[in-house]
């Protein structure tokens, strides 16, 4: 065993673990390594203090690990996080209630629409080309449309 290894007190290595665990969920988000340090942190605090032997350690990092883990699911399913702009990355989505132009006629139900610089498919009651319809709603990438 390395020299340095044999006067490193457990709690150093719990609190040094935790402190990593945090930072790498600063790093590279996802929201869960941050529990796991939290909880190795708590686990050197322990250690420290009462200084139990390492396996007992590892047994308090694993019940502290999985108390974090489904506490803050559990209080995260109960209070959501609420996004600003709900619809950010569903651009169909976002286009609900907009006028646009035919640039195909609706034919048996389905035609295209110029939206901004691009065309997407369309789908709702028949209308003649050049047309204007309001989108009502996305199926994929297709926009259902009513004539106005």
């Amino acid at each position: 065993m390395p020299h340095w290894v044999e006067g490193l007190d457990p709690h150093w290595a719990w609190l040094s673990l935790g402190v990593l665990l945090v930072a790498l969920e600063i790093l590279v988000p996802g929201f869960f390594m941050i529990w796991l340090g939290l909880a190795a942190l708590a686990t050197g605090v322990v250690a420290w203090i009462f200084a139990p032997s390492v396996p007992i350690q590892l047994g308090i990092f694993a019940i502290l690990s999985l108390v974090a883990l489904f506490g803050a699911r559990t209080w995260l399913n109960r209070n959501p996080i609420e996004s600003s702009d709900p619809l950010l990355n569903q651009r169909g989505s976002r286009l609900i209630g907009e006028v646009v132009m035919l640039t195909q006629a609706i034919e048996n139900g389905r035609g295209r629409a110029k939206v901004g610089d691009s065309e997407w498919g369309v789908r709702g009651p028949d209308a003649a080309q050049f047309a204007k319809v309001r989108i009502i709603g996305v199926d994929g990438g297709t926009l259902l449309v009513e004539p106005i």
